[in-house]
């Protein structure tokens, strides 16, 4: 590997932070070292007073809650020179929104000075190295503030968000686009935007810091030890997903996430108050959280630093900081409405800010003594990672085996001969049902691959998803590696997404009925968006459940994932076809996938293979010469052994029959034209597919001269024989259907 060194003189100029950052820049410790790099890893008062806004006043709480106490801290930056960054962020803010005449001013305007605390005083990041492992963790998950977000890697000196980015905010190919995207953005950590993703993501990053640090911390040798933060608005306190998740968080006891509530009453449609006028601080605190309340956000900035003094001190569960802010602080005729929450300004709205806020400077001005003060955060950036780099060179040297699992986990380096442990199936091995193959897998996989950790939506004996070796991740418990997700499928998709996000290692894997996709549809299109790389493991893919009924009997859903970018929809079919998409969801590191896996028995079919399953679609048996059989059978999942039976019985009537294994659509795409046209010729146009789903999109496959056999209707409770006699999912029918083609 690469190394990385820091004099002593650098380090011991780097200025101290106004609240003790967990852990301390020590230069004399850093000195002339040559340690492993992992550089290359994806991985005061204002001016104008409160009388200025049209603020109605804040109701008292509803019962009883401490708000957070000033206290001495150790010297800041002048009151005066912070009002002057904290009013830099909000410009920033209002002239990127105002150039692209789009975006969202008014959650920058009033999270701007707990914004500035957390990056200029709190958080350990290097601006130069966006993936430092060591790194606190900060979401937006009101995504739409997100020049909150670009205002603040600007002024700490991200490489990726320059001055042009800000003044391409929202325009074609910029890095800052109009919500988060992290595979667009170094230095965001996550992609959100539908409200409640990111605070559910934010807790499966605390949780990734609390189990890694768990299993490899020693006394004395803590290399795990980083915070996750996140700022939530109304909006995401309004989503179901904010609270299955934020329950897992008081439940697991995630002491080192802070999450911000920007308390400011107004979302699109008006005051709060029109419908959402419960108490907050008491649900938070039922749900197991530590909660404080900052009653000035827009000027207390001591108050702010409190809480986060305070926050930390409480390490056994997670903390709410309740900051009421005014949105849109600072505008004189928009603040506290509706109007600043959408929307830009205007021309005459923005003069009257800044007259009003005494901001003299043109678009997109840094003062020189803001700048000043926020380039310390680049020398300060490199001496913590430089610092962590000679920590964990100690840690290898007296940890050898911890730390190469440790390492594979931060780089993502899959260890030498993994997918060796993959089972492999021949046709005199008793057949099972998928999902039970699918235990084998994935309790074979947990043994190499250390960053292997998931669970399941209370299905786990179900779904089969035990991995048998480990116990429960737990609040006294997080070194195991079973997830008990509770009946919350939402909140666990973007719970994964956010484990997957933490290091480039990990691979979570999560579970439910393939029907109940339906309530986590939202978590699954953002890991295929942000290119999370996380394991769906869906059982009971078909009427083959039988007796549980239309309810729970999934027919759209296959269609439905394959129409979503960037996810494999994988359907196999027997042992062999569930080892191979195994190893293809783990090898895939930027795509999600689904694995669609049957309740009931299946037989280990001749020709089936790992590497067959690696290209989406393959042949199983053919018994035609020169790519020319009279018809090509097609089946996927549980049918393709239907597919197998009509073809026998065709040959044995003289016909040449080919038959396709058709378990990954996506796959079979990336394949190169010969490859394809070797599976099915253009030639041969007598097609027949057969799939107990929706035939809905099928035609791709089969052509407009061919036959696909589905289920275009709901489900029917009854055994599963009986359903698929009376729906027609037969072999009889792939025959009757042959027959009409050729």
């Amino acid at each position: 590997m690469a190394s990385s060194s820091l004099t002593v003189s650098q380090a011991s100029i780097l200025p101290r932070s106004a609240i003790p950052s967990h852990g301390s820049v020590q230069s004399a410790s850093v000195a002339s070292l040559s340690v492993p790099s992992f550089s290359n890893l994806k991985s005061t008062r204002s001016t104008v007073g409160a009388s200025s806004f049209r603020r109605r006043p804040v109701a008292a709480p509803r019962h009883r809650i401490r708000a957070s106490v000033v206290v001495e801290t150790e010297k800041v930056a002048d009151t005066a020179l912070v009002d002057k960054s904290v009013n830099t962020i909000r410009f920033l803010a209002i002239d990127a929104v105002e150039k692209a005449v789009s975006g969202h001013p008014g959650l920058p305007m009033g999270c701007a000075p707990m914004g500035h605390i957390l990056y200029d005083e709190v958080m350990r990041y290097n601006p130069k190295n966006p993936y430092w492992f060591n790194r606190d963790r900060f979401v937006l998950s009101a995504g739409h503030g997100c020049m909150l977000q670009y205002a603040l890697l600007h002024l700490a000196g991200y490489d990726a968000v320059k001055e042009e980015d800000l003044k391409n905010f929202r325009q074609w190919e910029s890095k800052t686009p109009g919500h988060p995207e992290n595979f667009e953005t170094p230095g965001v950590e996550v992609t959100t935007g539908p409200l409640g993703q990111g605070i559910a993501n934010a807790v499966g990053l605390a949780l990734a810091e609390k189990h890694l640090a768990a299993r490899y911390n020693k006394p004395g040798n803590e290399i795990v030890d980083h915070y996750t933060y996140v700022i939530l608005g109304d909006g995401c306190q309004m989503e179901g997903i904010s609270n299955e998740a934020c329950s897992l968080a008081g439940h697991w006891g995630l002491g080192k996430l802070i999450a911000f509530y920007d308390d400011n009453h107004i979302s699109i449609d008006g005051d709060t108050e029109i419908a959402f006028t419960e108490n907050v601080d008491k649900r938070f605190e039922a749900l197991g959280w530590h909660v404080i309340w900052v009653k000035n956000g827009n000027t207390g900035y001591d108050e702010i630093r409190a809480a986060i003094k305070e926050a930390k001190a409480v390490t056994d569960k997670p903390t709410l900081i309740k900051v009421t802010t005014i949105i849109g602080y600072g505008s004189p005729n928009k603040a506290n409405s509706y109007s600043v929450h959408g929307s830009a300004l205007g021309p005459k709205e923005v003069e009257a800010t800044r007259n009003n806020l005494g901001w003299p400077y043109e678009p997109f001005h840094v003062p020189e003594d803001v700048k000043s003060h926020w380039s310390r955060h680049v020398p300060k950036g490199a001496a913590l990672e430089a610092e962590w780099n000679a920590k964990f060179a100690a840690y290898e040297k007296n940890f050898p085996e911890e730390a190469a699992e440790l390492k594979s986990i931060i780089t993502g380096e899959l260890p030498a001969g993994w997918e060796s442990a993959l089972p492999r199936y021949t046709p005199d091995i008793p057949g099972d049902a998928t999902r039970n193959l699918s235990q084998t897998n994935l309790n074979a996989l947990a043994k190499v691959l250390p960053g292997f950790v998931g669970g399941s939506a209370d299905l786990a004996s179900s779904n089969m998803t035990l991995l048998k070796a480990f116990g429960n991740f737990q609040k006294n418990t997080p070194e195991e590696r079973n997830l008990r997700f509770g009946v919350r499928e939402h909140g666990m998709g973007a719970i994964c997404n956010g484990i997957a996000h933490h290091s480039p290692g990990f691979i979570p894997y999560c579970a439910t009925f393939f029907v109940f996709t339906d309530y986590m549809r939202a978590a699954i299109r953002i890991s295929a968006l942000s290119q999370a790389r996380v394991i769906y493991v869906m059982t009971h893919d078909s009427i083959g459940l039988g007796e549980d009924g239309p309810t729970h009997q999934p027919i759209e859903h296959l269609a439905s994932f394959r129409a979503m970018p960037n996810v494999l929809m994988l359907r196999p079919a027997d042992g062999n076809e569930t080892a191979g998409s195994y190893k293809v969801a783990v090898q895939n590191r930027k795509t999600p996938s689904i694995l669609a896996l049957s309740r009931q028995k299946l037989p280990n079919l001749p020709g089936t293979s790992i590497e067959g399953t690696e290209k989406g679609g393959y042949i199983i048996s053919d018994n035609s010469s020169g790519n020319k059989p009279d018809v090509i059978l097609i089946g996927t999942g549980s049918e393709l052994e239907l597919a197998a039976k009509a073809a026998d019985v065709l040959r044995n009537e003289g016909k040449s029959v080919r038959v396709v294994s058709f378990v990954s659509w996506e796959l079979f795409d990336l394949q190169s034209d010969e490859y394809k046209e070797s599976v099915l010729p253009a030639a041969v146009t007598a097609r027949v597919s057969i799939e107990a789903a929706s035939t809905f999109g099928w035609q791709k496959i089969v052509g407009s001269e061919g036959k696909a056999i589905g289920i275009d209707r709901f489900g029917a409770s009854a055994p599963a024989g009986k359903i698929y006699k009376e729906f027609g999912i037969t072999a009889e029918a792939v025959v009757a259907a042959a027959k009409e083609l050729c």
